[in-house]
């Protein structure tokens, strides 16, 4: 351990500085970050609704959560191309290229123009989590071009027009050249950009129920959600696969046979894969709470650690791991381990497979595991993959932790001298 925890100190750490000090990495870090406060409103209505699942009476707060988290991807779409630009110093054109990226975003998103044109409809799910691959596309397809027209301008350096209006004119050609792209693609070649990005992703449904199947789609769970894309974006495919698992073991057990197919909601998010949330999130909300050093991680950890008992971890990933190479690696290997040992356990026989839909995921664990597949096994099973994913999670966040750390107490030592 001491060799490995060498390791990540003197050879993994400097390198990912380098990769996490990119200009790119930075521009999409800090654009999920400033969405974060409405992640946390949307986090915090998942559990508010709790009790609407046993009381008719219970106010329905979806729409606040519609409206907040819901709204992500338009947010994004705007935010990456601002900041890329203030990264580059190319302030004048910040505003202009968020808003050329929201405008290209929508126009991708292929609505639905009816009675003459005078009423527009939208996919609102699309906005959310579903379109944030459509978002980051666009966003740095718009920054790339802002940021090849910003040194351009149509008048002298001397020129006696006012800056906003020679702004106007210059942005022309950048707003243009993006809204054509669109019209291109959705007017003329009528290519549904948002449907091509679903595709990409439908071969995994092939072979979901074996080891290989089950342990790649959860992989790419936890690689797309390290990336800043929620894995609700995979809802489409993944979900009527879940459910038909579950049907067909309900039917299996009827008819006096046993479960089989464990790629189900029931195995992977409330019963041992994705403890605390995709990635299997709580042994870091934990040791960000209790063993954290850092001042900016502990109080993360007091924030995140509600959500994460109840399997919401939106709040801790796109707080933490999110464009962080320090966390993303030890997410990515979770995303591996853990469903490979889920798998073991469960066809071992270890663990009951579940028979019986239950979509209540905001059930904390191992309360929820024990729902599914009440047997001594399960809890064990659990009780493995925390332990495994702890390991996993451990260095690294040592790691990380000593970063922020250091970057906490740099102004004191500029300070002192």
């Amino acid at each position: 351990m001491n060799k490995f925890m060498d390791f990540l100190n003197n050879k993994f750490a400097p390198k990912a500085q380098v990769v996490g000090n990119n200009q790119w990495i930075v521009t999409l870090k800090n654009s999920v970050l400033e969405i974060l406060p409405f992640i946390l409103v949307g986090s915090v209505v998942s559990l508010l609704n709790i009790p609407g699942s046993f009381w008719k009476w219970w106010p329905d707060f979806s729409p606040v959560s519609s409206f907040t988290f819901g709204l992500i991807s338009i947010f994004i779409a705007f935010l990456i191309p601002f900041n890329f630009m203030e990264h580059k110093k190319i302030k004048k054109q910040r505003i202009i290229a968020g808003l050329t990226s929201l405008a290209l975003f929508l126009m991708l998103l292929n609505p639905k123009f009816t009675g003459g044109g005078s009423t527009i409809s939208f996919n609102f799910s699309e906005f959310g989590a579903g379109g944030m691959f459509v978002a980051i596309i666009v966003a740095v397809v718009v920054s790339l071009i802002m940021q090849l027209f910003g040194t351009f301008s149509f008048f002298s350096e001397d020129t006696v027009i006012p800056d906003f209006v020679t702004s106007w004119f210059d942005s022309l050609l950048p707003i243009g050249l993006s809204i054509i792209i669109g019209w291109l693609l959705t007017d003329v070649a009528h290519f549904n950009v948002y449907n091509a990005v679903q595709s990409i992703f439908s071969p995994l449904a092939t072979g979901a129920d074996t080891i290989y199947g089950f342990t790649l789609i959860l992989f790419v769970y936890c690689f797309i959600y390290s990336m800043g894309i929620s894995s609700w974006v995979l809802t489409p495919i993944t979900q009527p696969l879940m459910l038909g698992g579950i049907a067909a073991n309900a039917a299996a057990i009827a008819a006096g046979h046993p479960a089989t197919h464990i790629f189900t909601s029931e195995a992977v998010f409330s019963g041992w894969a994705f403890i605390g949330g995709v990635g299997c999130t709580m042994p870091l909300a934990i040791m960000m709470l209790f063993l954290s050093k850092s001042q900016r991680l502990k109080a993360l950890g007091k924030a995140c650690i509600v959500p994460s008992i109840f399997n919401i971890n939106e709040p801790l990933v796109f707080g933490t791991v999110v464009w962080n190479p320090y966390l993303m690696i030890p997410l990515w290997i979770n995303g591996f381990i853990i469903p490979l040992v889920t798998w073991i356990g469960l066809k071992s026989g270890l663990a009951a497979i579940p028979k019986a839909v239950m979509q209540m995921w905001y059930i904390p664990f191992p309360i929820s595991t024990w729902l599914i597949s009440p047997q001594v096994g399960s809890i064990i099973l659990v009780i493995i993959t925390f332990v495994i994913a702890w390991f996993v999670w451990f260095p690294f966040f040592k790691v990380y932790d000593k970063q922020i750390l250091k970057e906490e107490s740099q102004p004191k030592e500029e300070m002192a001298d």
